[in-house]
């Protein structure tokens, strides 16, 4: 035993280590399939990022609400009871429409 360290993963790889990991993507996948395969993983990607972009936004949303909490709605509140009271009149129509 020398003492010396050997990473596990000894950092990016290269050109050569590239060309092989490519090498045997091809291999695995074909040819025919590495574009789809691209296309899923960027599209995917980028669903990612519109959901971490749409966590944030209400993120922002509830801090800028919890520090306007004086007692005063802010419009996406609004919105949800009237979508609430709206959906509550429709089932009680509906309710009487059956019962008839």
């Amino acid at each position: 035993m020398s003492g010396t360290i050997v990473p596990l993963f000894p950092g990016i790889p290269g050109g050569p280590e590239l060309l092989v990991i490519l090498l045997i993507a091809v291999l695995l996948f074909g040819a025919n399939k590495i574009p789809k395969l691209a296309r899923s993983t960027g599209e995917a990607m980028g669903e990612f990022q519109k959901g971490r972009e749409e966590v944030e936004q209400e993120l922002e949303e509830m801090r800028e609400g919890g520090a306007a909490a004086d007692g005063e709605t802010t419009a996406a509140d609004d919105t949800a009871t009237s979508a609430t009271e709206s959906e509550s009149v429709t089932t009680e129509e509906t309710t009487s429409d059956s019962k008839n």
